[in-house]
């Protein structure tokens, strides 16, 4: 596979980054932008097909590993495949996600037991079982991601947003946990309004369109490289004084 020019050097250059959700999407803006800062990427996704071609584009010290989230033996899997292959594991974004277009009334107990099995489960098994490896190198970034929809209310988006909020208050918990116990692991929340993915497009029934450059308006949609930017951010010792903190990339909205 070929290189990736910045690895040697760069904002995030000899940090090992492991990245769920990664093979398309926000998830995958998040993998090529770490990789063009130095890091070294796991890939993880449902979606093995995309997830090595997403691993064979970004190229040299990028893998891609299979992945259910809710699964508690596959992240056990994943952490120690991570650590054998890189000598260790400094940054977990937790970005898998999916959505399920049903209001309060309208939501089934399945498809509310499906949304937060990824996306609160997920989260859940995801911190516990990269904490122990991540402490080991005292210099630690986990990036959850939450969304907007856990400031604001969105009825039609209710199973989602329950387990955004349950990321919200997970990650505050966690980032005081790890200060508190010394662990040099920071923990910090990105809660991004309308972002074009492949998530957002099908939610509002279209296909893809083009972000325009610039500032957006109040009902602009954001593109995937906003939120890696702040990942890039919140995953490099510049943000070392962050943790516990909303990182809101919403263009406004919650304050409108």
């Amino acid at each position: 596979m070929a290189g990736v020019a910045g690895r040697d050097a760069g904002r995030v250059a000899g940090k090992v980054a492991l990245i769920t959700g990664g093979a398309s999407g926000l998830g995958l803006a998040d993998a090529e932008a770490l990789a063009a800062e130095g890091a070294r990427v796991v890939i993880t996704d449902v979606n093995e097909e995309a997830g090595n071609a997403a691993a064979d584009r970004i190229g040299a010290n990028t893998i891609f590993l299979k992945h259910d989230v809710t699964s508690e033996e596959d992240w056990q899997r994943v952490i120690a495949t991570t650590a054998a292959t890189f000598g260790k594991l400094d940054v977990l974004v937790n970005n898998a996600g999916v959505v399920v277009l049903a209001s309060p009334e309208e939501t089934t107990l399945e498809q509310f037991r499906f949304v937060n099995a990824i996306m609160n489960e997920g989260v859940f098994l995801g911190c516990k079982y990269a904490i122990p490896e991540m402490k080991k190198t005292g210099n630690a970034s986990i990036i959850n991601m939450s969304s907007i929809a856990s400031h604001v209310g969105y009825p039609v988006f209710f199973a989602y947003s329950a387990a955004k909020g349950a990321v919200r208050s997970m990650t505050k918990s966690i980032a005081v946990h790890c200060q508190s116990e010394g662990y040099g692991i920071r923990c910090n929340s990105i809660h991004a309004g309308a972002i074009e993915t492949p998530m957002i497009q099908s939610a509002q029934g279209r296909g893809p369109q083009d972000v325009p450059t610039g500032p957006l308006p109040v009902d602009g949609v954001g593109a995937p490289s906003d939120v890696a930017s702040m990942v890039v951010y919140l995953a490099s010792d510049e943000s070392r004084f962050v943790t516990g903190a909303e990182m809101l990339l919403d263009n406004g909205l919650s304050i409108q």
